[in-house]
């Protein structure tokens, strides 16, 4: 068996596990490829690794009565004994009020998703990926770490009702923290994107993490207070990403959401936030590029939750929408926020006076009903005095919600893919511009660095 599936091979190992079931339905969900890592610090390698694996979950039903096993052994008798073992389960567990029919088979969009550069980051071409930030760290007399991180490979769903999906997709980033070696200096900088080539070059990235840092020499305090703030994309989407916890349509309709209307139902057709503000999810967009799929099969198409600032949809799942008597609105295929031109520099200089920040850090929720968080700014974060950069400033604690900010905003720039999630690893597409934001509430001085 190839180390990414086809999509012939994927339907025939489906239908192998389905064959083995008499339950009153079930469903299969594939993935197979190639999921490789290199990690570095103190401008050395330091791990390095690639894994290559098919793994199959099988989901039995009884009335509604449901149960699922993962295995990776895929030879007949491993089927057998899978299904054997969900079906087991299944009639053990409680029955799901809300359990829906398996659906029958679907139209998909295409997707274009699998790129051959991203497929052959091997070690060796990651090794030179590193050795580009970690030499232009050290001639710099800095110490760089960071994280590339790679996926290819191929994911499936089938069940018994006919339904069979399939796509292959690639996946890197590329992250990189340079501090001096008494760690009392940080810059950052990173990537992400399905196609390898359409990242920023190593070099690139290690040009402005080292700038950042040596930018970032000699500190000062500033008041807490609300300040105009030129967010750096990987900062709006740290943000605008936690949106998609508040956009469930279950949750507005039962009172639980900043998206509930008072006296009962939800905010569609109401405005939510600036009229430059658009948000929207896109499989097929080439910012995105993400699975056309759900787990269950489910179609994921062009959905737009925030048009000029209105609201204008929420997700509904099955069970949701089938109650309502609606249709289902997932919420997949990643999120953008309509940028315009310019960048986080062209930003800095409409701006007397404020602050830059880089991203943010150890985020963590205040309030679902107003879409509140508060964390901390990271790896470089300045002071802005008539429109330009006059030095670095100690990081701060936040504490904003994110309505607020997308009603705040002052100035937009271009659109980017980002690195949306602290860790730097890979996780679901995000593309936002930069942003200037008015007001934005920063509640306490930070001496981390």
């Amino acid at each position: 068996m190839a180390d990414i599936l086809t999509e012939s091979d994927a339907r025939e190992l489906s239908q192998r596990i389905l064959s083995h079931t008499t339950a009153d339905g079930a469903e299969v969900r594939l993935r197979s490829g190639l999921d490789g890592n290199t990690r570095f610090a103190v401008n050395q390698i330091t791990t390095s690794g690639e894994v290559i694996d098919t793994e199959a979950s099988v989901s039995v039903r009884f009335g509604a009565r449901q149960a699922s096993v993962t295995f990776n052994e895929l030879d007949d008798a491993s089927l057998a004994s899978a299904v054997g073992k969900a079906e087991r389960l299944a009639q053990l567990a409680p029955e799901d009020p809300e359990q829906m029919p398996l659906m029958g088979p679907q139209e998909y969009a295409a997707v274009q998703a699998f790129f051959e550069d991203t497929h052959q980051l091997s070690p060796e071409r990651r090794a030179e990926a590193v050795q580009a930030v970690v030499s232009a760290a050290a001639q710099a007399g800095l110490v760089a770490t960071g994280f590339l991180p790679r996926v290819a490979g191929a994911t499936a769903v089938a069940n018994t009702n006919g339904l069979f999906a399939y796509e292959r997709s690639t996946l890197a980033s590329y992250t990189t923290t340079v501090r001096t070696p008494e760690g009392d200096r940080s810059g950052w900088a990173g990537a992400t994107h399905n196609d390898w080539t359409r990242m920023a070059a190593p070099e690139v990235l290690a040009d402005r993490a080292v700038t950042k840092a040596q930018q970032s020499a000699r500190p000062v305090a500033v008041e807490p207070g609300p300040y105009t703030v030129v967010l750096e994309p990987t900062a709006v989407g740290n943000l605008v990403q936690l949106m998609a916890f508040g956009l469930g349509a279950r949750a507005a309709d039962e009172g639980r959401s900043f998206f509930s209307r008072r006296g009962g139902g939800n905010k569609i057709g109401e405005q939510v936030a600036d009229v430059r503000v658009t948000l929207y999810s896109d499989p097929q967009d080439p910012d995105l590029l993400q699975r056309p799929f759900t787990d269950e099969g489910l179609p994921v198409n062009r959905t737009v939750w925030i048009q000029d600032g209105v609201l204008v949809n929420l997700a509904y799942d099955r069970y949701w929408a089938d109650r309502l008597g609606r249709a289902p609105v997932p919420l997949a295929g990643g999120i953008k926020l309509a940028g315009e031109t310019g960048t986080a520099a062209d930003l800095v200089s409409t701006v007397e006076r404020g602050l830059l920040v880089t991203r943010f850090w150890y985020i963590r929720g205040v309030d679902p009903r107003t879409i509140s968080y508060t964390g901390i700014t990271r790896d470089g974060t300045f002071l802005i005095e008539n429109g330009r950069i006059t030095g670095a400033v100690k990081n701060l604690r936040f504490n904003e919600s994110v309505v607020a900010m997308l009603n705040n905003i002052v100035g937009i720039g271009a659109a980017v893919r980002v690195v949306a999630s602290e860790s730097g690893g890979l996780g679901a597409a995000v593309a936002v511009p930069p942003l200037v934001v008015r007001d934005f509430h920063f509640t306490s001085v930070s001496d981390a660095v």
